[in-house]
């Protein structure tokens, strides 16, 4: 009776290339996985946002099953908390980090610059932040993000209205609206990259500083609505 080799060949030749992939697999350790699914959620969820990311693409592109994802973060939404924690701290350091000048229009431009950086450096978890947080806190939303930013600008504004005669009291709104005109700014240009981005510190510090430069002490309206 004749013995088909190439069948035999072949069904051996399957078996070791499944068994060479086998061993080219390297069994992660339980550190390694969750930073892992941790950078393929962020990826995916600056892509497709929240609710167009399942559970199911994530353990697929981690070649896990769901459950490894449940194990690690509770769910979609635990990997999510934790990656948005991650970048809103990124963030915070890199605005802090770098307001480090003595000259409050240095330091406008520093804080300028930082953000910027950021935008450039971690381009996806920009568009994380910037999305609505599904998240039930308040930690995890683009608005609670600029308010810390701005209460590291509030301290130094509040010195330098001090010195220059204004009601410090004011520090908070000048921070809060210094700091939303830069990050929205940012919004504009993580699509746009044009101009580059010296000039648009440039720009966004030149209207910041020469209208902080010609503030009047009591401000009044000119307009015929007065409430």
């Amino acid at each position: 009776m004749a013995i088909d080799d190439s069948s035999t060949s072949g069904s051996k030749s399957k078996s070791s290339s499944a068994g060479t992939r086998r061993a080219r697999r390297v069994r992660m350790t339980g550190a390694e996985r969750r930073e892992q699914l941790l950078d393929i959620g962020r990826t995916l969820f600056a892509e497709r946002g929240y609710e167009g990311t399942s559970v199911e693409e994530i353990a697929a592109k981690a070649g896990v099953s769901k459950p490894v994802v449940y194990e690690h973060f509770g769910g979609k939404e635990g990997l999510y908390a934790v990656v948005v924690d991650r970048e809103m701290r990124q963030l915070l350091d890199m605005v802090t980090g770098a307001l480090t000048a003595g000259h409050p229009r240095e330091l406008l431009e520093q804080a300028a610059f930082a953000l910027l950086d950021y935008i450039e450096t971690f381009t996806d978890g920009f568009r994380i932040l910037v999305r609505d947080s599904p998240v039930a806190q308040s930690t995890g939303t683009f608005a609670s993000l600029i308010s810390d930013i701005a209460t590291q600008v509030e301290d130094i504004l509040g010195l330098e209205f001090k010195a220059r005669g204004f009601d410090p009291k004011l520090a908070p709104l000048y921070a809060q609206a210094l700091v939303g005109m830069v990050a929205l700014t940012g919004q504009w240009w993580v699509d746009t990259r044009k101009p580059k981005k010296a000039e648009v510190a440039a720009h966004l510090v030149n209207l910041a500083w020469h209208g902080l430069g010609n503030l009047e002490a009591k401000p009044r309206l000119i307009g015929h609505r007065k409430n």
